[in-house]
């Protein structure tokens, strides 16, 4: 058999393979009647009843219980952990590399990835609990890059938000054209927690992105939007260690969070901001950063630019963001680092700091999904 025949074979077999996929998820939502099945949350604290066949994320989504989940429910980001006492099925190769051998003793899933087919019983920390569905109203939008924008939005109701600088909301995507799914999408805040009934996220166009495609292409001002929150565990401790920021692009929200905080709080800690970016096209917020510089004595932003070579005119920082890292930090024993970005520079940035000395318990992230 020649080579074009191969490779004829393997299409065949590996469309094959997709549209089966594809017609056992049909078939499990649509066809497949498991009937009414109980979900029990926390030795009876909840007891939702609906129709089997979803997922438990799904499931828990319907009935206003709000688990985070910054992938959309595709498992890449595990962050919808819950522990499954009973009812869950078997584990999911896709929930194998992000469960430890502790969870996986305890009874934890990936709720996205586990089918309430049956009766199940779940524990749900008690936070998730108390997370809220705000009704918001957008009352701007200001372009900061050609890739990225500032959304404000007027919560209505509930009125408030109450947050830690550092944590994160979901924006809702219903169906729109060429997305035929609602969706939940997780964004930093970005905004002063002391403004209150205001939430602002820094969102960065994800091409083909089904919730970023939204908010740039049919999202304006006056527009009624969904979200819950809030989320996460991102968030200065309360200490006097110097301070390492690290981010890039919309990885700006959480750390300028942080930084409203420590204007609010009058917190005096040293701390230095280093934010990477490709050319000064994707450089934004400089003036605010500047507002910070004066406000908080300690405080020094430092810019970097990877290629300047397309970035006439730039004096400042250059190379990788982790390469002015390793020029500028000479106490990392001593400090705290907060990162913020893609896996890639996150994961660069935690081999840079202890190669420098910052050990692993005092390097805190959000590493995007």
């Amino acid at each position: 058999m020649d080579m074009a025949a191969i490779a004829v074979s393997i299409l065949i077999v590996g469309g094959l393979g997709a549209a089966l996929a594809l017609l056992l998820v049909v078939a499990e939502r649509y066809i497949l009647n498991y009937g009414e099945v109980t979900v029990d949350v926390n030795a009876g604290e909840r007891e939702l009843k609906l129709n089997g066949g979803t997922s438990l994320l799904e499931a828990l989504t319907s009935q206003k219980i709000f688990i985070p989940s910054a992938c959309g429910g595709r498992g890449t980001c595990a962050y919808c952990k819950v522990k499954v006492l009973d009812g869950a099925g078997p584990l999911t190769p896709t929930e194998g590399p992000y469960l430890s051998p502790e969870e996986l003793k305890e009874g934890v899933r990936l709720s996205c990835q586990v089918k309430v087919r049956t009766d199940i019983r779940v524990e749900i920390p008690r936070d998730l609990l108390a997370v809220q569905e705000y009704q918001a109203t957008v009352e701007r939008v200001r372009e900061l890059t050609y890739d990225i924008k500032e959304y404000r939005f007027r919560l209505d109701d509930p009125p408030d938000m109450d947050y830690i600088p550092g944590q994160y909301v979901q924006l809702f995507t219903p169906r729109y054209k060429g997305n035929k799914e609602e969706v939940y999408r997780a964004y930093s805040i970005s905004s002063d927690s002391q403004e209150k009934g205001v939430i602002e996220l820094i969102v960065r166009l994800v091409p083909g992105g089904i919730c970023t495609t939204y908010y740039f292409e049919h999202v304006n001002e006056g527009d009624r939007i969904r979200l819950n929150g809030p989320y996460g565990e991102f968030h200065l401790t309360d200490n006097d260690r110097p301070i390492i920021f690290i981010a890039g692009g919309s990885g700006m929200a959480p750390i300028k969070c942080m930084l409203h905080h420590m204007v609010n709080t009058q917190n005096a800690r040293p701390a230095i901001y280093f934010f990477g970016a490709n050319t000064t096209r994707d450089l934004f917020m400089l003036d605010d950063m500047k507002a910070f510089e004066a406000k908080l004595p300690n405080f020094r932003f430092v810019p970097v630019i990877a290629r300047p070579d397309e970035s006439p005119g730039w004096e400042g920082e250059t190379g990788l963001v982790t390469q002015a890292v390793e020029r500028h930090v000479t106490n990392a024993g001593e400090a705290e680092a907060y990162l913020c970005g893609s896996p890639g520079m996150i994961d660069a940035s935690i081999k840079v700091l202890e190669g420098l000395g910052l050990t692993a318990d005092r390097i805190f992230y959000d590493k995007f999904a």
